[in-house]
This record gives C-alpha cells, structure tokens and sequence, in this order.
C-alpha cells in the first residue's frame, strides 16, 4: 500500500510537472519579447528629436503643431520636454487603440486555429515591426513600424488563454502571477538595455547609435521567442476543443466596440456568467482609466515637483518594477485559490492613499512611501481580474474572452493619459491625484458587488 502511495505522488507530480511546462515555456518567450518591447522606451525623446531635426516629409511637424495646440489648450507650460512626453503620449495611445481593435481577433483565431500557429504568426508580425524600425530614417516608417507591432502584438491575450489550457483553477492564479513576474522584470531590465544601446552606439555614429543597435537588439529578442514557440511549445488546445470556425456575424462582434464591451461574441456563456462578466470588465476598463492617467502623469508631476532629472525618474521606475516583480512572484503566487476578489479590493483600497500621498508629497520619502502602495495595486489588481477573467467561458472561447478582456484594457490606456492630462495641467497636480485616488473607490465598489466565481468554474472543481 505505502508503495502503492508512493507511486501515486510520483504520477502525480509528473503530470504536475507536464501541466506547468507550457507555462513556463510562455513565461521565458513572454520575458524575452518585453525585453524586446521595452528597450525603446528610453530612446523616444531622442527618437523623436531625431525626426524633428531630419524628417523632410512634413508629417512629424504637422503631428507637433497639434500637439502644442493641445498643450496650450490643457495649460501645460511651452517646455520642449513636455511636447515630446505629450508626442510619446500620443504613439502610445495610437498603439493601444491599436491593440483594442487586434486583441479579439487574434484572440478568436487562436480558439479556431490553435494557440501556437497564432503566437508564430503574431510574433512575425512584431519581428517585421522591428526590422522596419531598424531602417526607420524617416518618421513615417516609423509610424508605420508601431502600426504593425499594434496589429501584431498576440503574445500577451494568448499567454493568458494558454495559461488558463494547462492549469487547474486552484494553480490558475500562480500561473497568471508568474506572467505579471514576466512583465514587470520585462520593464526593469528592457529599458536599461536600451538605454546602454544608445550610449554604446554613440561611439559609432548618431544615427546608428539612436535606433539602429537598440533596434537589432529588438529583432534577437523577436527570433529567440519564435525559436523558444517553434521549438519548445506543444500547442495546448487540441483540435476537439476548438472552435469550428468564424461566422459573419462573429466577426462583426469582434470589431464593433460596443459588442466587445457586451462580450457579443461569446456564445457558450450563461446570462447570469455574461452579465458578471460585463460587470467586471466595466470595472477593470474603469480602474485602469484612472490608474493608466494617473500613471502617465507621473513623469510630469515628479519633474514639477521634485525636477527630478530622467535619470531620477528611471531609477523610480525601478524601484516601482521591483516591488512589483516582488509582490508578483512572491505574495501574489502564495495567494490561496479563490481569495481574488478580496485581493483585487486590497490593491484598489492600497491605491487610493497611493495617489493621494504621491500628489501631495512635499518630499522625495512622502513620495516613496506613496510609490509603495501604489506599486502594490498595480502589482496585484490587473493580475487578479485577468485570472478570474480566464474562468469565463468555455474552452473553444477562451482566446476570444481574454482577447477581448485585454481589448478593454487597452482603450482605457488609450484614453486614461489624455484626461489626466486635462486635470493635471488645468487644476494642478494635487487636485489630479487626489480626484483619480479617491475615483477609485467607483470600480472598488463594483467589483465588491460581484461574485468573482463563475457558476462553470465551481462545476469544474466539483
């Protein structure tokens, strides 16, 4: 019998073993593509000074006139800085309302034709993102390099419905954990590479320095994750659980936003399952307008208050990257299943003093101390929604629900910086973080009215 027992906790942590090798696959193909994915965000305001200096063709000044038309209208001061910050601003959100439009359709495609034929075609899209941004000399390559990686970008929705294959409900959670682990080492250590690029390939020539290696980096990163997909990835969704394939009007729900938001799409959901959903996406769309805003103003608000230098600011957002990679692989990953809901309430409640604290600092330690609620929400709020988020719906959908999950939260980024603005600069930077903290008790609120638990996911663990 002991024996017996035995053999029976060897099976059992074999097939455990089996289960989370996928996740770890996606977990180091994730890393390597945000390594990726993140090394330009320290290169845009000399990318952008680049252009303003060589670009022939008229678009980048045109793009600027408005931008200062929109600074002059939110009352932001005429510094050179803040119309690039604005201008990174401005790509950012194009990227994002981007991604609302790809997220569900890659989602879907990936419920039809296979988890892993979809990440190698997305990740291809990003390499040829990546090669065009190599040889962007001028500014409307450029643009069109952040067009085709906005399109292509799949990795992330299908890394949650791929996580969501191979693990159990009780497991679910320290899976989704570990890619919120991937994201924020992916945005400590990306943007330090592309900053030592930068400076490395001054010693050659400008130009080259400017994008160039960054740039060549970029696309080693994109070979190595097709490589570790192609390779090491076993496709997680067999073809019997698959959906047969698209319909007319299916696809017209993935691409109308108002359906998107009605999760029109998905077909084998309950009323009662749909309306919790839609419920929640609510609130996360909601939470992460103010937090994005908020996010976004940060930048501003630290040089205002503090003249913090971008070198100052780069080492606050590592202290942010830290603790939350640390709340991420260590208190969220120890979180019993189906404590998510409470989580969730926890970081939004850690948030509000968060913001409140961070806009009325008086000094570099008030702030810090604000940074650390902060980072503790934004460690734990968008990690929890995406695991309860995963629980809806049936297998053959699941690509679509998290597709058109992480769609929301990407209109919310692609709004959310823009009002901030307006507040910040028309009513003062107190006033902004105040307002955006204490706003958050709404989507608070409404993820407290809830019941986070699928009535398809309890049969399950029954």
């Amino acid at each position: 019998v002991h024996l017996s027992l035995m053999m029976m906790d060897s099976s059992t942590a074999a097939t455990k073993v089996s289960q989370w090798r996928p996740v770890f696959v996606i977990f180091t193909a994730l890393l390597f593509d945000l390594f990726g994915f993140t090394v330009i965000l320290p290169l845009m305001p000399s990318l952008l000074e680049y252009y303003g200096k060589t670009d022939e063709t008229g678009i980048y000044n045109n793009i600027i006139i408005k931008v200062d038309k929109f600074r002059s209208f939110i009352g932001a001061p005429d510094i050179e800085r803040f119309n690039t910050v604005l201008l990174g601003g401005l790509l950012g959100s194009l990227y994002s309302l981007l991604q609302f439009f790809a997220s569900p359709m890659i989602g879907a495609l990936s419920d039809v034709y296979g988890r892993k034929p979809i990440l190698l075609l997305t990740c291809s899209g990003v390499l040829l993102s990546y090669i065009l941004w190599s040889v962007s000399y001028t500014f409307p390559i450029f643009i069109l390099a952040r067009i085709v990686s906005g399109l292509s970008k799949g990795i992330v929705s299908i890394s949650a419905a791929l996580v969501t294959d191979v693990t159990s409900s009780a497991d679910r959670s320290k899976a989704m954990a570990l890619i919120g682990v991937a994201f924020s080492l992916g945005f400590i250590f990306g943007p330090t590479i592309g900053a030592y690029f930068s400076t490395f390939g001054k010693t050659s020539s400008i130009t080259f320095g400017i994008f160039q290696y960054p740039a060549l980096f970029a696309i080693t990163t994109s070979i190595i994750v097709i490589l570790i997909i192609m390779l090491l990835l076993k496709e997680t969704l067999p073809k019997t659980k698959r959906s047969q394939s698209f319909s007319n009007t299916g696809i017209l729900y993935l691409v109308n936003p108002v359906s998107l938001f009605r999760f029109s799409a998905i077909k084998h959901i309950s009323k009662q399952e749909l309306s919790r959903l839609r419920m929640m996406s609510a609130a996360y769309f909601l939470y992460l307008l103010l937090f994005s805003g908020l996010e976004y103003s940060l930048t501003f608000h630290v040089h205002q208050r503090f003249q913090y230098t971008r070198m100052q600011q780069g080492q606050m957002f590592l202290f942010i990257g830290i603790l939350m990679s640390l709340v991420q692989g260590g208190y969220l990953r120890r979180r019993p299943p189906g404590t998510e809901k409470r989580t969730v309430l926890t970081g939004m409640a850690a948030i509000i003093p968060g913001m409140i604290l961070i806009g009325w600092a008086v000094n570099p330690l008030m702030l810090y101390i604000g940074l650390v609620f902060y980072s503790f929400g934004a460690g734990t709020v968008v990690s929890c929604l995406t695991t309860v988020a995963s629980k809806f719906g049936e297998g053959d959908e699941k690509g679509k629900v998290m597709g058109i999950f992480r769609s929301i939260g990407a209109l919310s980024r692609a709004i959310g910086p823009f009002i901030a603005c307006y507040v910040f600069w028309s009513y003062g930077s107190c006033i902004c973080y105040m307002l955006g903290g204490i706003a958050i008790i709404i989507p608070l609120l409404m993820v407290a009215t809830i019941d986070l638990k699928p009535k398809s996911d309890e049969k399950k663990e029954s």
